[in-house]
């Protein structure tokens, strides 16, 4: 559905992004990763038709980006850090007006399912400027979704929730995709909250894709020995455990062990399971948050 092909774009007579190739499957939920002024949110732009690029070219379900915008905006939905809502107008009105701008029908039923699966039923007439943060990013999804769009950005969509509505927002992500089958692009600095519902990631630094894959796959070229949390009755200073393990203590009733790979970890637990009870058992290393930073890591080194 989504084809870049050696894309580069300056602004300001900046250079922000660079060269940059990707391709993106139909239904595929993909993470867009990379610190503040990697090129993220231009991307995003780019790729929704709102600015051209210089070089290079992209093609979303078949419309080029470049001469399609208008096509464009009306298949894909998209949410922005900053929620972009009207504050002097109500949840209903900004919904109302979102509705004609992408230039389809919204039939005002649909208005109001949406004010009701977000939770903003009881306010959709009060004014959006008197909202709270987390209203604010519930109303910037229902206004992203009012379109049935095939393509979702999302940018920062967690930021300002609580706990619950980030439960709530990553559920609801991962049931639009499984259902009605929508591509979503999420671009995020917490990590771990996209581990569960992207399929695959895409690293932005410079402007630049430096790494791209799943994160088996990632894991595989990044995670070399395994650090496994071990949550025992049995201390690292016993004598019951070899040498070779080298374990740690790293709080009371937790041990850390480095291992060569992952099929060292059968035979370690089956060893602690004779001596003492195991309660719980973690690998600490391969997180999406460590193989970031081990993909910036290696960038910056060379």
């Amino acid at each position: 559905m989504i084809k870049v092909e050696q894309v580069s774009k300056s602004l300001g007579g900046r250079r922000i992004v660079e060269d940059v190739s990707l391709w993106i499957k139909d239904g595929e939920v993909a993470g867009l990763l990379g610190p503040n002024g990697a090129g993220k949110t231009t991307m995003i732009r780019l790729m929704n038709g709102v600015i051209t690029p210089d070089h290079g070219s992209i093609h979303i379900n078949g419309y080029s980006a470049s001469k399609h915008g208008k096509q464009i905006r009306q298949l894909a939905g998209v949410m922005t850090e900053s929620a972009g809502l009207y504050p002097d107008m109500t949840a209903r009105e900004n919904l109302d007006f979102f509705a004609r701008l992408y230039g389809v029908e919204i039939p005002r039923v649909r208005i109001g399912q949406l004010l009701e699966q977000f939770r903003l039923e009881s306010y959709g007439n009060k004014l959006v400027g008197e909202y709270s943060t987390g209203m604010k990013k519930r109303l910037a999804i229902a206004k992203a979704l009012l379109h049935q769009p095939k393509l979702l950005y999302l940018d920062e969509p967690t930021n300002g929730l609580d706990p619950d509505g980030i439960r709530e927002m990553m559920l609801y992500l991962r049931q639009l995709n499984r259902q009605e089958g929508t591509t979503i692009i999420i671009c995020s600095h917490v990590l771990y909250q996209l581990e569960e519902v992207c399929g695959s990631f895409l690293f932005l630094d410079q402007g630049r894709i430096v790494e791209s894959g799943t994160l088996g796959e990632l894991e595989q070229r990044y995670a070399g020995e395994v650090v496994l949390r071990v949550e025992t009755g049995l201390a690292a200073s016993s004598s019951l455990l070899p040498a070779m393990y080298q374990p740690r203590e790293t709080r009371v009733g937790e041990i850390e062990f480095t291992l060569p790979g992952k099929e060292e970890i059968s035979d370690l637990l089956r060893l602690l399971l004779l001596h003492s009870w195991v309660h719980h058992v973690q690998i600490a290393n391969r997180s999406l948050e460590s193989i970031y930073f081990e993909v910036r890591r290696r960038v910056h080194e060379q």
